[in-house]
């Protein structure tokens, strides 16, 4: 009853925003489109992006721009929600903010690293970010190199992991993405305890425990099969938190010599219980990744619906919603046909 109570409001809330979900057969529509002006077209008809794409022409359609404006229709979802919830429900919502702060920082790093100057227009976020974040983004975007981009974090939890990588000849992209992860996944497991009360706990440990699972699971699988690392250079990539996967799994993957015995112990897993197919060679794991992990969202939607378990379900789905988009608009881009670019989007 209290948490019927306590979240009666805000699931109702979630119920209405979560009807404007683009549907599979919506999906499929757009697959058919000639054109990424007529996918964009086709959003500005769809109640979550009529305002986002709305002064948008077609000469201004490249990759950057619609990703930057479907990003915005993340975090306006996201305030929505945020001006929507007591207390105890922005407890958690503060805590789950810094996965877009990762995220930002990612594409800043990729900027940065790729381009060897910043020419990432962040203005778009800054009302948002300027609400929850200790990050600068104009300082950010206006940075002239890495050494001034690290610079402007100082005083942020993200300074020491990115001073320290700065000190190393080389460092790539993958280095600060793994360290943004690491320190990601570590804060939140830990901060939970502290914020959270033991009902909530327990339904942010299933969703984002086996997230963190199934992440350790397809860095080790690339690590062994792309980049041929030794165990111990794997054990070091690996995120310190087990929740499903128990640690003589972890170390029975790692040793594999082949992907036939990956596979094999793979098998063994919680997870091969939650896979739609069989386990072997040809599996995706992406795809198998995102299999578990909507399935988990949704039971536990369903399971707990007055409880953070809705807030985090729509969050997670919306994410969702908008990697299917992008890969739409991509595939239109580069002149894939309907079928391919609908079995990329809705994978059984």
């Amino acid at each position: 009853m209290r948490g019927l109570l306590a979240y009666s409001g805000i699931t109702t809330k979630v119920r209405a925003m979560q009807s404007h979900f683009i549907t599979d057969a919506a999906f499929h529509d757009m697959a058919a489109l000639e054109s990424v002006s007529a996918a964009v077209d086709y959003l500005k008809h769809l109640p979550p992006y009529i305002e986002i794409f709305s002064d948008l022409d077609d000469n201004n359609l490249h990759r950057g721009i619609i990703e930057q404006r479907l990003i915005l229709s993340k975090y306006r979802d996201f305030t929505k929600l945020y001006r929507f919830s007591n207390l105890s429900q922005r407890k958690f919502l503060d805590l789950y903010f810094m996965h877009y702060e990762t995220a930002i920082l990612k594409r800043c790093f990729h900027s940065a690293l790729d381009h060897h100057r910043f020419d990432l227009d962040l203005s778009l976020f800054q009302d948002f970010f300027e609400k929850h974040s200790k990050l600068d983004l104009m300082a950010l975007s206006q940075a002239e190199n890495l050494v001034d981009f690290i610079a402007c974090l100082n005083g942020t939890p993200y300074y020491a992991i990115s001073s320290s990588l700065s000190e190393i000849a080389q460092p790539t992209l993958f280095d600060y993405e793994l360290h943004l992860d690491l320190l990601y996944f570590k804060t939140i497991w830990k901060t939970k305890d502290k914020l959270l009360s033991h009902r909530e706990q327990d339904i942010l440990s299933q969703c984002f425990g086996s997230r963190l699972d199934m992440l350790n699971i397809q860095w080790i699988h690339r690590s062994k099969k792309y980049y041929h690392l030794p165990p111990a250079a794997i054990y070091a990539l690996l995120i310190p938190v087990q929740y499903r996967l128990k640690k003589d799994e972890i170390i029975k993957l790692t040793e594999t010599a082949t992907d036939d015995e990956f596979y094999t112990v793979l098998r063994t897993t919680f997870y091969a219980s939650l896979s739609p197919a069989d386990l072997n060679e040809q599996t995706d794991l992406e795809q198998l990744c995102e299999s578990v992990l909507n399935r988990i969202h949704h039971l536990a939607g369903r399971k707990d619906p007055y409880s953070i378990a809705t807030l985090n379900s729509y969050l997670y789905f919306k994410e969702t919603e908008i990697h299917k988009i992008i890969t739409t608009i991509e595939g239109l881009r580069y002149g894939l046909s309907a079928d391919t670019i609908y079995s990329y989007v809705i994978k059984n």
